[in-house]
């Protein structure tokens, strides 16, 4: 812990499907704790963001709240961007777009598409086999084009306890069940739909995959077949943490990103 207080970087913490910035309270203070600046996001339409999810016109309207902090980072300025479950995607788009401002991308059992392969192929290979019935009493909906409809997905208390916050405090779980709110999927998106992803800027940024090793929503088969299509992601496990690794492990993620931040190459 010493060694990771000696260097001081920024942190841009991105969260996943109907969550919001509010999920990273734990690891944000332990972050600024330790002397490190902390920009924790509520992407469009989520958190306590105005207006409702599911009527974000695109993934990237969804994704502008980090687009535009990683842009606005002043010249020579590298942050530390860590994504969380579907924040992934949003992540890989910074990337692409401003890959000389990343010191390093962490997935935090986020989902991590393939240059060259559209993001959606990434959301596709999760969700093959889980039916309605895995997500128990998440709420499934549509919304858009009634031709062309696009999913959204609100977590259900029962789902939450059971697959996502299994191994969480029992508080969190009640702060999670209160906080969530319905997100699109964007499954019919021309950004997640297109060949985006290039390996000479996405692929160029040092990558770290965090394997939630009890994740019951994302196995950690899954997360490091992910990894996988990605050559060169380093790949560190976390024991005991479930789909909220900030909830369920948030010392051990904070000091993990802490040293992930400070070897230029582990």
């Amino acid at each position: 812990m010493e060694s990771a207080k000696k260097q001081q970087h920024h942190f841009v913490l991105i969260h996943g499907v109907c969550h919001g910035a509010w999920c990273w309270y734990k690891v944000a203070t332990a972050l600024e704790a330790a002397g490190h600046r902390v920009t924790a996001l509520d992407m469009a339409g989520c958190g306590a963001s105005p207006g409702r999810g599911e009527e974000v016109a695109s993934f990237e309207e969804y994704s502008r709240p980090v687009l535009d902090a990683v842009a606005a980072l002043p010249e020579g300025d590298k942050a530390v961007l860590v994504a969380h479950s579907f924040g992934g995607q949003t992540l890989a788009l910074a990337m692409e777009r401003y890959p000389e401002k990343i010191a390093v991308a962490v997935f935090a059992t986020a989902t991590m598409p393939a240059a060259g392969m559209p993001m959606t192929y990434a959301f596709k290979q999760l969700s093959q086999g889980k039916g309605a019935d895995f997500f128990m009493d998440s709420t499934l909906g549509t919304t858009g084009d009634p031709q062309n409809p696009d999913k959204t997905f609100l977590f259900g208390p029962k789902y939450m306890a059971k697959r996502v916050y299994q191994l969480s405090p029992p508080e969190d779980l009640t702060l999670g069940i209160t906080m969530v709110r319905p997100s699109r999927r964007f499954l019919n998106d021309e950004t997640m739909n297109g060949d985006v992803l290039t390996a000479e800027r996405y692929g160029a940024v040092r990558r770290v995959y965090v394997v939630a090793e009890d994740d019951e929503w994302k196995p950690a088969e899954m997360q490091r077949l992910m990894a996988s299509w990605n050559p060169g992601t380093e790949v560190m496990g976390l024991q005991g943490a479930d789909h909220m690794p900030m909830f369920s492990k948030p010392m051990e993620l904070s000091e993990l990103l802490m040293e992930i931040a400070n070897n230029k190459q582990s």
